[in-house]
């Protein structure tokens, strides 16, 4: 690690120790508390998350608990944090730590199931202070903005991340970058004028995020394109068939139409319904009753 290197860590580490958003998942280093909050933190805004992680240990304090849990429980609780599968995934993960106990490197906690590379670098960085690096989109972002190096392959991010990350704070690091990314330099803007790396950052004042999405090959669309509403996926229809079963327990295929009180035509919800019985989110019983796993 060069001399510039080192005084971007130590100036970042000072802004985050004065700036660093208080979440309650970084009041922790129970490994249980971290893994729920990573996996509800996937692909779903922090906002929505902290209520859902407390009611969450409130209901299930430790792994063992989680592991007795039946699916549709889970299902039941997670209902409305999208993306439902991560529950079942979770719960997979707990049963197996609650048979065998933690695993005690990065590599052993990426063998659970339904742990990827980033989940396994998160928990063994925040949890167990072990030097990992949890790659996300805003590190990512942050390290190319900051070597000015947009487009690097995903192992040459990775190899920078783990590079930087001083090994006496490894929580603190990957916690700082990521909120530098949330909250400063952003990917559609980068105040660079209230950064604290920007002394050190090759794009400093210099950042075209229109320029860096075609970089990699992910284009804003033209200029009358209009983003998909939410309400027009396939994710928010399963979303409603899920919510209608935690609300009645089963329901019967053919009254599953009605059950969603939202007026979704008939051939959304029936393909919704097949993907959820296909991923087990599901259960269809031999008469047509659908309701959550057990």
């Amino acid at each position: 690690m060069d001399e510039r290197d080192g005084q971007l860590q130590a100036a970042l580490l000072e802004w985050y120790a004065a700036e660093g958003r208080d979440l309650a998942w970084r009041r922790t280093r129970d490994p249980y508390a971290v893994l729920v909050s990573e996996i509800m933190l996937q692909q779903t805004q922090v906002s929505r998350v902290e209520p859902r992680f407390e009611a969450w240990l409130r209901r299930w304090p430790t792994v063992d608990a989680l592991a007795e849990a039946s699916p549709a429980d889970l299902l039941g609780e997670w209902s409305g944090l999208g993306y439902n599968s991560r529950a079942l995934r979770l719960h997979a993960a707990a049963r197996e730590i609650a048979a065998h106990g933690w695993p005690d490197t990065e590599a052993g906690l990426r063998a659970l199931p339904g742990i990827g590379d980033y989940t396994a670098a998160a928990v063994a960085a925040f949890a167990f202070g072990l030097q990992a690096a949890a790659v996300d989109t805003n590190q990512v972002r942050v390290l190319d903005r900051w070597d000015a190096a947009l487009g690097r392959s995903p192992r040459e991010v990775r190899r920078r991340a783990l590079e930087l990350v001083p090994p006496e704070a490894p929580d603190a690091w990957n916690h700082a970058l990521m909120d530098l990314g949330a909250t400063i330099c952003q990917a559609r803007a980068a105040a660079c004028d209230r950064c604290p790396m920007a002394t050190w950052c090759l794009s400093a004042g210099l950042v075209d995020p229109q320029a860096e999405r075609a970089m990699r090959g992910k284009p804003g669309g033209g200029a009358g394109a209009r983003p998909q509403r939410f309400e027009d996926t396939q994710r928010y229809v399963r979303g409603r068939i899920v919510a209608a079963l935690v609300e009645r327990g089963s329901v019967e295929r053919d009254a599953l139409v009605d059950a969603i009180p939202d007026g979704i035509e008939p051939a959304r919800v029936a393909s919704a319904l097949t993907s959820l019985v296909a991923d087990g989110l599901v259960d269809q019983g031999p008469e047509g009753l659908l309701s959550l796993p057990r």
